[in-house]
Order: structure tokens, then C-alpha cells, then sequence
């Protein structure tokens, strides 16, 4: 029987204190409580669909904004995700999914190439620091990103095709991501070792 990839990793500073517990081959199970309504619904649906049992939780000066706890949340899922993967030995390494949110598309691609890049792109109709989601400014979808493609060491191209509602393009781009993961992380019996010439990765 193949290693349970699971990680725990707790990260505390003056501004977050965050713990995060991820299992890749799970059930799609999640606890998140990160005192910001809106982003723990986005959690939810992305340990759904990337099939990752997940706990999070997260105390944040949301009193100021949510930018520290959101950001900082992305930084510890991705160290977890990191940690849960290891040597990334046997694993398929690259995912890409077209995710349909009602009038939104989005399109993602990402390799888990030990190469941390974010490339974002959305209509330019689509200020990202003037729009909300409720009270989730729609920009902490990029800062969350960043951070969680920093961590995990992954090249992460994110598009967003066209749209026309805030709450959509942001859960698209959560599912898309979370969709093309969940390919990524597989295991493939053909590969064998580290999936790269260079035998790291």
C-alpha cells in the first residue's frame, strides 16, 4: 500500500496564527474556519473538487482587513501540499482544467515544476482592486495564489476568459485550480521516480 501523503503545518506571526492539516487522497472533506465567510466557502468547494481532505484554521487581524489571513493561509496550504508530496516521485505533475462557472470560463494549467510563477490574466473590464465578493475584495484571489504557488512550488497559469459577476470568477478560478490538482498530484505506475530528465524536481 502506497504512503499516505498527508501534511500538518502550523505557521503563527504577529498578524495570523494558522494551522492547516491536508491529506492529497482523500474524499473531498473539509473543516475550514478562517473567520472570513466567503474565503472558507472557497476552501470548501476547493478541497471538493481537488478530492483533499482539509482542515483549516485560521485566527487573522480581519479586524484590520483579510488580507493577512488570506494571504497567509495560501502560504501554509502550500507548504502543506509541499510536505504531503515530498520527492513528488510517481506523481503526473502537470494539470489543466476548463472550468464553466454559469457566464464565466476559466482556464487553468500548472506543473509541479520546483519553479514557483503565478501568471494571472482576466478581462480588462475586470479591476480585480475595485470589486467584491460581499465584503472578499476579489484582488486576495490573486494574493492568495501567489502565496500558495510560492509554497507548493508550482507554475500556475490562471485565465479568466470573460465574465460578468464577481462571486462567479472567483469560484471558477478556485475550482479550476482545485480540478487541475487534483490531476496533477495522481500517481502513475508508468513513472518511474522523479517525473523530470533532471531527476529533480
Amino acid at each position: 500500500m502506497s504512503k499516505a501523503r498527508s501534511a500538518e503545518i502550523k505557521r503563527k506571526t504577529g498578524e495570523t496564527d494558522i494551522t492547516v492539516r491536508l491529506t492529497v487522497d482523500g474524499a473531498g472533506k473539509s473543516k475550514i474556519a478562517t473567520g472570513v465567510p466567503f474565503f472558507d466557502h472557497m476552501l470548501t468547494l476547493f478541497a471538493k473538487h481537488a478530492l483533499f481532505d482539509l482542515e483549516v484554521k485560521a485566527i487573522g487581524d480581519t479586524h484590520v482587513d483579510f488580507h493577512h489571513t488570506v494571504e497567509d493561509t495560501g502560504i501554509v496550504l502550500g507548504q502543506a501540499l509541499a510536505k504531503a508530496l515530498g520527492d513528488k516521485a510517481g506523481l503526473v505533475r502537470y494539470g489543466h482544467f476548463l472550468l464553466p462557472m454559469d457566464e464565466t470560463l476559466a482556464r487553468v494549467a500548472l506543473d509541479f515544476s520546483g519553479r514557483p510563477l503565478l501568471v494571472w490574466r482576466a478581462p480588462k473590464s475586470f479591476n480585480l482592486n475595485r470589486l467584491k465578493a460581499g465584503d472578499f475584495p476579489a484582488q486576495l484571489t490573486v494574493e492568495f495564489l501567489r502565496a500558495f504557488s510560492q509554497e507548493a512550488g508550482l507554475t500556475l497559469h490562471v485565465e479568466v476568459l470573460y465574465a460578468s459577476e464577481t462571486h462567479h470568477l472567483i469560484e471558477a478560478v478556485f475550482k479550476g485550480v482545485a480540478r487541475a490538482l487534483e490531476q496533477a498530484v495522481r500517481r502513475d505506475a508508468r513513472v518511474k521516480g522523479i517525473p523530470s530528465t533532471k531527476g529533480v524536481l
